[in-house]
């Protein structure tokens, strides 16, 4: 924005400095001057000198105070100013698109130094999430580039080979479509999570999580995998279509990652105090506190443990986890000791 040139901060107190210290010095002399009118009677000598060396003193004190008041309030206003002004020299390095500067002003706690730390720490959030933002762009090129490079080789081998069965290629083609829709879909939900576009609704946590179980248990029998769902009423507010995709994601997941056979999945809601708790609990392979630490971020499987007609776009408990944030809930995620994975999700009460 551009705004016109005006008056300095450090001078607008110097002059409020110099200003202060002239009326104090004017009261001052005025209480004198009463002072003494009334402590010698008029038409004495005594009181006719006093008043004759009084305008004159008066004249030099105003002066020196002037002079003191502006020479004081400058050096005063420039060592009070100076750690805002480099604040304004971090503001000005974040503006020019250097997130990594930090001010780290040092001594006691107080307003220049708590804006300091506060701006201090918004940088570092707004680094982290610059960061985040562009690995998951480079991410999902990607994953974009990979389907649309495997079609355009299809078909120039089909157009290389004009006698080539067509079944087999369309096929092909449909299944690496859809997972390009899958994957562009998944991406526009995240997109609104992070967002929060949506309308705040009472929901049901143990409703949502019987709808999901329900719509999955066709891909638990597939899978040889017992889908079982328990526990009490959990209100909550918030999306229930983004709830109802986070408790799927969660359910299918805990279907798809895990054992190849008799494998079991545990859903189940619960209360506790303000919070509402949904915990998704599946068997399989052991995991590792590090992997588990991995797979909520982007483009993040678990290949040891992913079935290869399942393996998804990556995306799943990322969505999980970004929806969680937009309804301030908490999402953990912990192997079992005999393996698989238990993850809580935890949201307010309304």
């Amino acid at each position: 924005m551009d705004r016109q040139p005006g008056w300095s901060v450090r001078l607008k107190l110097t002059l409020s400095y110099a200003g202060f210290l002239m009326l104090a010095g004017v009261l001052l002399l005025a209480a004198v001057w009463v002072y003494l009118l009334r402590s010698y009677p008029s038409g004495m000598l005594i009181r006719s000198v006093l008043l004759q060396g009084f305008g004159p003193a008066v004249a030099v004190v105003l002066v020196f105070l002037l002079i003191f008041g502006l020479l004081g309030g400058w050096i005063l206003a420039g060592r009070m100013l100076a750690p805002l002004d480099r604040i304004t020299h971090a503001t000005r390095t974040a503006a020019a698109g250097s997130l990594s500067h930090r001010i780290r002003l040092p001594g006691r706690k107080d307003e220049f130094r708590e804006l300091a730390d506060t701006f201090d720490t918004m940088l570092a959030q707004l680094e982290a999430h610059v960061a985040e933002q562009q690995r998951f762009a480079a991410n999902a090129s990607h994953e974009l580039r990979t389907p649309l490079a495997i079609s355009k080789t299809l078909i120039d081998v089909a157009r290389a080979d004009p006698n080539q069965d067509s079944t087999e290629l369309v096929d092909r083609l449909h299944t690496i479509n859809t997972r390009a829709i899958d994957l562009t879909e998944a991406l526009l939900l995240l997109s609104r999570a992070n967002q929060r576009s949506f309308t705040h609704e009472h929901v049901d946590l143990s409703l949502v999580a019987e709808e999901a179980a329900e719509t999955l248990h066709p891909l638990a029998e597939k899978h040889g995998v017992a889908l079982e769902t328990s526990g009490d009423i959990a209100p909550t507010t918030g999306s229930p279509a983004l709830l109802l995709q986070l408790t799927t994601n969660l359910v299918h997941n805990a279907i798809v990652h895990n054992l190849p056979q008799q494998g079991t999945v545990w859903v189940h809601t619960g209360v506790r105090p303000k919070t509402v708790v949904l915990t998704v609990e599946n068997t399989g392979e052991q995991l590792t506190p590090q992997l588990v630490a991995t797979l909520t971020e982007p483009f993040q499987r678990g290949t040891e443990r992913t079935h290869t007609d399942q393996a998804g776009v990556g995306l799943g408990l990322a969505i999980v986890k970004t929806i969680t944030k937009a309804h301030d809930g908490t999402l953990t995620l912990t192997p079992r000791p005999v393996g698989g994975l238990r993850i809580t999700v935890e949201l307010p009460e309304p």
